[in-house]
Parts: C-alpha cells; sequence; structure tokens
C-alpha cells in the first residue's frame, strides 16, 4: 500500500503493518492503543504516558525537538507528527529521509475522527479505527441530546505565557457545545486567536474554563481582578490530566467533554 502524506508531499510503502512506530503526537498514541497497535510503538514523547497508563515505550524526544541520531537508531517504519505547531518538525524529519506522516490539526471533532481512521488505515486497523468512531460518535450524540439551560462559556488557553482564545476552527468549540455550554462572545473565523477581552466584557459569559499548564499557573480571580471583569463567573480549571485537557484531541476528549458538562451544571 502507497501512502501519500499530503502535508509533505512525501510517499510511504505500507504494503504490511508498521511494526516500529515513533509517535510525537500523544493523541496519535492514545489512539493508537485504543485500536490495539501498542506493541508496535517504538517511541513517544514524554507527554504520552499522561493519556495511556503503563505505556512502556521509551521516550526520544517532544513536540518540537527530537535527536534525529536516537531517533534512526530506532529504525522507524512510521514516524507521526501533526501539522501545525509541529509543520517544522515534520519537514526536517521528512527531509532527512525518515517516513513521517503528519496528521491534520482537528478543526472540529469531525477531524478527531478522521485522524482515528486515518490512523486505522496506517496500522492496518479500519476495521477497529471505525469501531472507536462509532464509539465516539454514540457518545457526542449522548451529550448533545441531554436537556438543559445552556451557559455562555469563555475559553482561555495559557500555553506556557501565551494567551489564546479559541475560534470556530477548533476542535476546543465543539468540546464547549458539547458539554452543553455556549461559546461568546461570538467566535472568530480562526482556530486560536488572540481574545478579545473587550468584547469578552461586554458578554459577560457565565463561566470561564482555563487550561493551564503546570510549570504556568494562573490565578483566574486575581486576573480578572486586573482585568477589571467585575461579575462573578463561575471559574472552571483544565489541566494535563487525562479526561480534563481542553487541547488533547485523542479518544479521552469525550471524557473531556463529560467531565466539562458536569462542571458547567454543577
Amino acid at each position: 500500500m502507497r501512502v501519500t502524506c499530503p502535508v509533505h508531499g512525501t510517499r510511504l510503502n505500507l504494503d504490511a503493518p508498521p511494526q516500529r512506530v515513533v509517535s510525537f503526537v500523544s493523541s496519535a498514541t492514545e489512539t493508537l492503543v485504543a485500536i490495539g497497535c501498542e506493541a508496535a510503538l517504538a517511541g513517544v514523547t514524554p507527554y504520552c504516558g499522561r493519556y495511556v497508563d503503563h505505556l512502556q515505550a521509551p521516550v526520544v524526544g517532544d513536540y518540537l525537538q527530537v535527536d534525529l541520531d536516537a531517533l534512526r537508531a530506532l529504525d522507524p517504519d512510521l514516524v507521526l507528527v501533526t501539522s501545525g505547531i509541529q509543520a517544522t518538525l515534520g519537514r526536517r524529519l521528512a527531509e532527512a529521509g525518515l517516513p513521517v506522516y503528519a496528521l491534520p490539526l482537528p478543526a472540529s471533532r469531525f477531524g478527531i475522527l478522521e485522524n482515528q481512521i486515518l490512523l486505522g488505515g496506517l496500522m492496518h486497523r479500519v476495521a477497529e479505527a471505525r469501531a472507536l468512531c462509532r464509539r465516539m460518535e454514540a457518545g457526542f450524540a449522548e451529550l448533545a441530546g441531554s436537556p438543559g439551560r445552556r451557559p455562555t462559556v469563555f475559553v482561555e488557553l495559557w500555553c506556557g505565557r501565551h494567551l489564546r482564545g479559541v475560534g470556530g476552527l477548533s476542535f476546543i468549540h465543539d468540546l464547549v457545545e458539547l458539554a452543553g455550554g455556549q461559546p461568546a462572545p461570538a467566535l472568530a473565523s480562526e482556530a486560536y486567536p488572540h481574545p478579545d477581552l473587550p468584547a469578552v466584557r461586554t458578554a459577560r459569559p457565565e463561566a470561564i474554563v482555563l487550561f493551564q499548564e503546570p510549570e504556568h499557573p494562573v490565578d483566574a480571580r486575581a486576573l480578572l481582578a486586573e482585568r477589571g471583569w467585575d461579575w462573578n463567573p463561575r471559574i472552571i480549571h483544565s489541566g494535563i490530566a487525562r479526561g480534563r485537557n481542553l487541547i488533547h484531541d485523542g479518544p479521552s476528549y469525550l471524557d473531556t467533554a463529560r467531565w466539562l458538562r458536569a462542571q458547567l451544571q454543577g
């Protein structure tokens, strides 16, 4: 089976299921385990273990930095990256002759399902991948059909010290809707814009969801006071834990939607 990677324009020969996969994408790692391919994992990032219990594969790099010699020594027959923040890394690895496939960064929950099917195809596990997608779709339908009032929700992402909001081209927008929330203010036609803070103040959302990394904690109440936001929204903290991580797009995305719904309705 010849597979073309649209992002890099390279072609991979995958006549047989890959036996030595290096995944620099934690959501892909979680998906591979969910479809029965854990034994094929030859290398992962330090973040992949957050989403897979007792992960045995060695850490060989992170999202942005890889020791090329160490990677070559693993003799991988498939290397997984994403578009977006890993675009430069992916190009460098492809130019070095490694068998790289870049998964598209999902713009919605449907993109998450597409990536799961893509991984199923790459691993010759299409039936297992489609079964996983059906389970997730059933969970989405259950959440979307749940009754109740839809509180207005503003999401901000603190990745390091850099603030980002969530626009209409992000799977996190879908997460808020699945959780029973109504994103506020009006969504930008991009994925992760810098938020329009005056517009947020005008909208006065009922809940504010903050994603933060443990190395860069955010004092939410102090932040709101600094901005002059004088209402009393519900503050919901999201972090790196499985099932509570807004920015993770693996199978546990469904768990995160359920968790967020409980926070909004509680």
